[in-house]
């Protein structure tokens, strides 16, 4: 059967700069990965959500607390960190057939349903003009490059940061594509990709430890009701 939207959350066992952080537990002492989880299961309009891992402990928990969750083992070929995630999820896709896909990663614990729905909805009513989407975050901020050459002001006017014209961090918490066009461009990103916002208190990656600490405290004054983003 082929579905109309699948979510794919691959993951991997081992992580070099955060050990084990997919399943560390985080915040309310879930795995980290259980947060994004159990978000892309309250998306409304997620047909199928399919993780991919190596991971025997993800494995083997998914197995028995996410039954309705589609679970792919990762082939020894795919499995080294430097394997361009687009080939990854080729081969999810050739493994559970759908007309979209949405794809995150577990390293995005604060995003909310309301988001992705959201997304997943901007997507939908903006398609096929926009063939892909993916989520960005804004910045306002003076920025160089490597030979101090001036990116987005001019040095000799001294605009405020929130008057500079703002700049986009393509943030790796979504992606939404046609079969088609990952298959065609071997890519997420078509032709006439949408840039959705996000906002900054969702878009938290974890890729360093830093990432890992700031995010449980947004977390939890978030849980507590003291965070009003």
């Amino acid at each position: 059967m082929k579905h109309e939207l699948v979510a794919l959350m691959p993951m991997r066992h081992s992580s070099e700069r955060v050990p084990g952080k997919n399943y560390r537990a985080f915040g309310d002492g879930r795995p980290l990965y259980q947060h994004v989880l159990d978000v892309l299961l309250a998306c409304k309009a997620i047909e199928k959500v399919v993780i991919d891992t190596d991971s025997p402990i993800i494995a083997e928990q998914c197995a028995e607390s996410y039954p309705s969750v589609v679970l792919i083992d990762r082939p020894p070929h795919l499995v080294d960190g430097t394997t361009p995630m687009n080939e990854v999820l080729l081969h999810d896709m050739d493994q559970v057939p759908s007309r979209f896909y949405l794809q995150t990663h577990s390293t995005n614990p604060l995003i909310t349903a309301a988001t992705i729905d959201s997304a997943v909805e901007t997507f939908l009513k903006n398609y096929p003009n926009y063939d892909s989407l993916f989520s960005v975050t804004a910045h306002q901020t003076r920025l160089w490059d490597q030979l101090c050459r001036p990116i987005n002001h001019n040095a000799n006017i001294l605009l405020r940061t929130q008057d500079l014209p703002p700049l986009y961090e393509e943030n790796s918490c979504l992606y939404i594509f046609g079969d088609d066009t990952l298959r065609e461009s071997r890519n997420r990103l078509g032709r006439r990709p949408y840039m959705f916002e996000m906002s900054p208190w969702e878009a938290v990656d974890i890729d360093e430890e830093i990432n890992f600490r700031i995010a449980e405290v947004v977390y939890r004054e978030r849980a507590e009701g003291r965070l009003k983003p």
